[in-house]
């Protein structure tokens, strides 16, 4: 007979002062209970956090996207080595595509980042989207948390570089880097409308050897887009820059621009403003994941949900009537 597993108690207290000390492993652990769907993990997840609200670091949070082949990953990893030696102490996100077969996480990101991943002051973390944009967003705000009650200074997010993620972490970081290879023109063609409205910084990578003439030509036409467009960030005017992750060229112009952007935002109060406002965001998002969990979950709704499926596929029944039915059935099963 098989015996039912036994869950362990999980202790917050415990969890909370292995972060606050500096644990790796332990802040491993905290993450995954964070990122858990699992509904008895979800007090002890909201207790942690308000244990460790109060011991976090002041941070900047770094978003970077870039199309694919612009060097994302060796990119951070040389500004994230550069980093942790001038004293920083660097949590990297890497929000990797979710495998459709498997539903796990792509791991490929944290293998490509060689000296970071070893690195005793940089911790990294590839965390699977579970195949939506909404997995992005519900744990990255509470995994920064925890890596900033970890003594982590610099958490630089990685995005999955595909369409609404962009904007979905440009929504909850201080600042945002777009790297971009040379040939700007053709570049643009494969990126989203209106991605060149969101960065506060233009890095073109991978300018060097006989690329560098072609690199110093794609930086003079960013330069001119970016003239014609309204920064993202007010009070601040976005530049772009040539860089090499590979030769380790550009790497500090960049952190320069960087420190100068917060300098900028924070004697004007705009930092703490967005932090504010990324909160009340973070608030109404985590209200309507809420509501959309309880209502897949409620009985009431599953006992109904598959005939309504069954009417819309046969058009038996215009789909807004539907939707009304199941949302009154989910309300009076509430009250």
């Amino acid at each position: 007979m098989k015996r039912k597993r036994e869950h362990r108690p999980i202790d917050p207290d415990y969890l909370a002062e292995g972060i606050i000390r500096g644990d790796r492993s332990i802040l491993a652990q905290s993450i995954t209970l964070v990122e858990s769907n699992a509904e008895r993990h979800f007090d002890a997840a909201q207790s942690l956090l308000d244990k460790v609200l109060s011991k976090r670091t002041s941070s900047i949070r770094i978003g970077i996207t870039g199309v694919p082949g612009a060097g994302k990953s060796t990119f951070i990893d040389t500004f994230g080595t550069y980093l942790c030696k001038k004293g920083h102490k660097v949590a990297v996100l890497a929000v990797d595509p979710t495998s459709h077969v498997s539903k796990g996480s792509i791991l490929g990101d944290k293998t490509r980042m060689e000296r970071l991943s070893v690195n005793p002051d940089a911790f990294i973390r590839p965390s699977p989207s579970s195949g939506t944009l909404g997995g992005v967003g519900r744990k990255t705000r509470e995994t920064m948390l925890l890596c900033e009650a970890a003594g982590f200074d610099i958490i630089l997010i990685e995005t999955m570089g595909v369409g609404q993620g962009e904007y979905l972490v440009r929504g909850m970081v201080d600042f945002f880097l777009l790297l971009v290879l040379t040939g700007a023109g053709d570049e643009l063609q494969t990126m989203k409308k209106g991605i060149m409205e969101l960065p506060d910084l233009v890095v073109v990578n991978k300018a060097d050897g006989g690329n560098l003439p072609l690199s110093k030509k794609a930086v003079q036409e960013y330069s001119t887009m970016l003239h014609f467009l309204k920064p993202y960030t007010e009070g601040w005017t976005t530049e772009a820059l040539p860089a090499s992750a590979l030769k380790e060229t550009g790497i500090q112009e960049v952190w320069e621009k960087i420190e100068a952007f917060q300098k900028t935002t924070r004697e004007s109060g705009l930092f703490e403003k967005r932090r504010r406002g990324q909160q009340k965001d973070w608030l109404h998002e985590s209200i309507k994941d809420e509501l959309l969990y309880a209502f897949y979950k409620n009985p009431s709704v599953l006992e109904r949900l598959s005939a309504a499926e069954q009417n819309i596929a046969e058009e038996k029944a215009a789909v807004s009537a539907l939707v009304k039915e199941l949302v009154e059935e989910f309300l009076k099963s509430k009250s």
